[in-house]
């Protein structure tokens, strides 16, 4: 109701009432747990994990056999029959030879050898042939092969003027890139190569881009 021309004064409403999808992004500030640099942390990809089809089938597979096979003959036992004779002579060689002997060391460290494997199979991921690429999406994994990525850092090596050969290597942790110079001067040429790969490791957008461990020498005549 409206008096002397001037219209009541309206309550104020609690900030947030009105908000609508228009407005909330505006009228809340920021919340402190997601800041871009944790979201950039939690978005660097790691390596795919293999999925090691080959050792799990042959260790499933010795296992199995072993495991068939005694079951087998304790089954013939339990029928009526006489055990192996296999088992008979591995049950009295594992009761009479002393922990000193040669035969016994050499199957201890073998079977230590293959536990040893398969404990490195078990925590390591494997696929070292491919490269994790940066994303922004979680759900989205991208790979790029070693060996493609070695190609385009070797041509554009062989993109510096002075550069007649290079040869590149990449690591887990370091680019290993030897160049021969035809001409121009080697500090020079190095400098130029230093430039050329950072920008192609720019482009290839890794993950985790190794560090550069770049030599330049005059070429051989």
């Amino acid at each position: 109701m409206k008096q002397n021309g001037v219209s009541p004064a309206q309550p104020q409403q609690p900030i947030g009432a009105g908000a609508t999808s228009r407005t909330v992004g505006l009228a809340l500030p920021p919340s402190p747990a997601t800041k871009p640099a944790d979201i950039t942390r939690h978005l660097v990809p790691r390596r795919p994990w293999s999925a090691r089809r080959i050792p799990a089938a042959l260790a499933a597979l010795v296992i199995a056999a072993g495991v068939a096979t005694l079951l087998f003959d304790v089954v013939r036992v339990r029928a009526g029959h006489y055990a192996a004779a296999w088992r008979t002579r591995l049950a009295h060689e594992l009761a009479t030879r002393p922990l000193d002997d040669i035969w016994m060391q050499i199957g201890g460290a073998g079977i230590a050898i293959l536990g040893l494997w398969l404990v490195v199979l078990a925590v390591t991921p494997g696929l070292r042939q491919q490269l994790p690429l940066q994303s922004s999406d979680t759900h989205v994994r991208a790979v790029l092969d070693r060996d493609a990525a070695v190609l385009l850092l070797r041509d554009a090596a062989m993109r510096v003027p002075g550069v007649s050969g290079a040869r590149i290597r990449i690591g887990r942790s370091r680019i290993s890139a030897r160049a021969d110079v035809r001409f121009r001067a080697p500090a020079d040429v190095r400098a130029d190569l230093l430039i050329a790969l950072q920008e192609q490791l720019e482009r290839l957008a890794l993950a985790r881009p190794p560090r550069l461990d770049i030599r330049a020498r005059p070429s051989r005549k």
